[in-house]
C-alpha cells in the first residue's frame, strides 16, 4: 500500500485549514478585542481566560481564536459541534473535564454555533461552568441575547468579532502565497489589484477568502517553467456570484428589513431600492417582504397619501402571481414610491394610544344608545335607545356619544398635514367644530 508522505497530506487538506493562524501575532482581525493592550490580549496573555461566547459572522476567526487560547494557556481542549452532538455527549465530555480537574489540569470546551443547541443542552453546561470544572468558549453567528440562555450568558463574556477589512483579508491573501503551508513552495504570480478584488469579494469573510484563492490557483495558467499565472478572466470566472451575507431566520435577517423600512422612512429611495436588492439576491422570499412594504404604507404614510396602500397591496399581488425574479420590479415600484411619499404615523400612533386605553378599560361597557337591540328583551333594557341616525340628518353628523363614559373626550386620531392628510386634518376640525356647538350640555 502506497504511503502519503506528510508535505502531500498536508496538500490535501484546503487552504484555509493549512494556513490556520497558530499563534496571535499570525492572527488577522479584531485589532479592537487583540491589539497591544486591549482586553481580550491581556486576559490571554494573563492566563486569565474565564468563559466566554464569540459573537461575529462566518470566516473571522471565532474557532480558531479558541485554539490560540487554549495553546497559549496550556488546556486541555475540547473541540465540540452544537450539530452533531447532544445530551449524552455533552455529558461525556464534562466526565473528561472532571478528570482532568482532578489531575490539575484545565479544561477549554468550545462550542461551534453554540445557538445550536436547545435550553436542555446549554442549561447541561451550567454547573460545570459554574463550579470552574471548564472553561466555555461558544462560537455564534446569532445575537447571543436571542440565542443563549439567559443563565448561561450571564456566565460568560461576550466578545463581538468584526468582519475582516478587505485590507486585512488582502494582507491574509499575500501571506499565503508566500507561506510554505499555503503556496510559498510554488511561483504563483497574481497581481495586488486582482488580490483587492477577491478580498472584496469575500465580503469579510476570510475562508471564504481563502478557499477563493485556491480556485483560481488551481485554476491558473501553467507557465513552461512551472508557474502559475493567475489571469483577469480565471479570476471572474471564479468570482462570478457574491455569497451574501443573510440567514432568513437568524439575526441579518431583522438587520436588512430594518435598513429597508428606516431607509424608506427617511424618504431615501436610493438606500432603499439597495436593501432591497440585498434581501432579494440573497433569497428572501418576497411576500415577506411585500408584506412588510403594505405595513409601512399605512404605519409611516397613511392618510398622507391613501393611494400608498394601493400600491403596496399591487405590489403584493404581483409578487404572488409572478414570483421572482420578475416582481421585483414591482417591489421597487412600490418601495420607491413609498419613500418619495409624504410621511404620517398619525395611524399608528392612534391605534397604540387607543390599544393602552382598551387594555386598562376591558370590562367597560358598550353605551346603550349604540348597542343593537334585535330582540325585545333586549330594546326594553335600553338597547339602541336615543340611537342617531346620521344619514337622516342634513349635516349627516349627531352629537351622539360613542365612547364609554369614562373615555369621553379622549382623542387618539391626530392628523397632521403632510400630504393629503393635510384635508383629513381640515375635516376633521369641523366635525369636531359642529359637535361642540350642538352637543347637549
Amino acid at each position: 500500500m502506497e504511503q502519503v508522505s506528510m508535505f502531500e497530506q498536508s496538500l490535501s487538506q484546503p487552504l484555509a485549514a493549512r494556513l490556520r493562524p497558530r499563534t496571535l501575532e499570525e492572527y488577522v482581525g479584531q485589532t479592537h478585542l487583540l491589539g497591544e493592550g486591549k482586553v481580550l490580549r491581556r486576559l490571554i496573555e494573563q492566563d486569565q481566560v474565564s468563559s466566554m461566547i464569540f459573537w461575529g459572522p462566518p470566516g473571522v476567526g471565532k474557532t480558531t481564536l479558541a485554539r490560540i487560547i487554549a495553546n497559549r494557556t496550556q488546556a486541555a481542549f475540547i473541540d465540540f459541534s452544537a450539530v452533531t452532538s447532544g445530551i449524552k455527549e455533552i455529558r461525556s465530555v464534562m466526565q473528561q473535564a472532571e478528570e482532568n480537574r482532578r489531575f490539575g489540569a484545565r479544561t477549554i470546551v468550545f462550542v461551534d454555533e453554540i445557538h445550536r443547541f436547545n435550553k436542555a443542552q446549554q442549561d447541561a453546561f451550567l454547573p460545570y461552568v459554574e463550579k470552574g470544572s471548564i472553561i466555555l468558549i461558544g462560537a455564534t453567528t446569532e445575537n447571543p441575547s436571542f440565542e443563549i440562555n439567559s443563565a448561561l450568558l450571564s456566565r460568560c463574556k461576550v466578545f463581538v468579532l468584526h468582519a475582516l477589512t478587505t485590507e486585512e483579508l488582502t494582507v491574509l491573501l499575500e501571506r499565503a502565497l508566500q507561506d510554505p503551508r499555503g503556496f510559498g513552495e510554488q511561483k504563483v504570480s497574481v497581481s495586488r489589484e486582482m488580490l483587492g478584488q477577491l478580498a472584496e469579494f469575500a465580503n469579510g469573510d476570510a475562508r471564504t477568502a481563502l478557499s477563493t484563492l485556491e480556485m483560481v490557483v488551481l485554476n491558473g495558467s501553467v507557465e513552461p517553467d512551472g508557474g502559475i499565472t493567475v489571469t483577469r478572466e480565471t479570476l471572474e470566472q471564479c468570482t462570478s456570484r457574491k455569497s451574501l451575507l443573510y440567514d432568513k431566520q437568524g439575526e441579518e435577517h431583522y438587520n436588512l428589513i430594518s435598513a429597508l423600512h428606516k431607509s424608506m422612512r427617511n424618504s431615501d429611495p436610493d438606500a432603499a431600492v439597495y436593501w432591497l436588492a440585498r434581501m432579494l439576491e440573497a433569497g428572501e422570499d418576497p411576500l415577506y417582504i411585500a408584506r412588510r412594504v403594505t405595513r409601512f404604507a399605512s404605519e409611516d404614510v397613511g392618510l398622507a397619501d391613501p393611494r400608498a396602500l394601493e400600491i403596496a397591496v399591487a405590489a403584493f399581488q404581483a409578487c404572488h402571481y409572478i414570483g421572482m425574479p420578475e416582481c421585483s420590479v414591482h417591489l421597487t415600484e412600490a418601495v420607491v414610491y413609498l419613500s418619495l411619499a409624504p410621511k404620517s404615523n398619525s395611524l399608528y400612533r392612534a391605534y397604540e394610544e387607543a390599544k393602552r386605553d382598551a387594555v386598562q378599560h376591558l370590562a367597560e361597557p358598550v353605551p346603550l344608545t349604540i348597542r343593537n337591540g334585535v330582540t325585545k328583551l333586549m330594546r326594553e333594557e335600553g338597547y339602541g335607545e336615543g340611537y342617531q341616525y346620521a344619514h337622516d340628518t342634513r349635516d349627516k353628523l349627531t352629537d351622539m356619544q360613542c365612547l364609554p363614559d369614562s373615555l369621553v373626550g379622549r382623542e387618539y386620531y391626530r392628523p397632521t398635514e403632510q400630504g393629503v392628510e393635510g384635508r383629513f386634518k381640515t375635516r376633521l376640525a369641523q366635525i369636531k367644530d359642529w359637535k361642540r356647538k350642538h352637543t347637549k350640555r
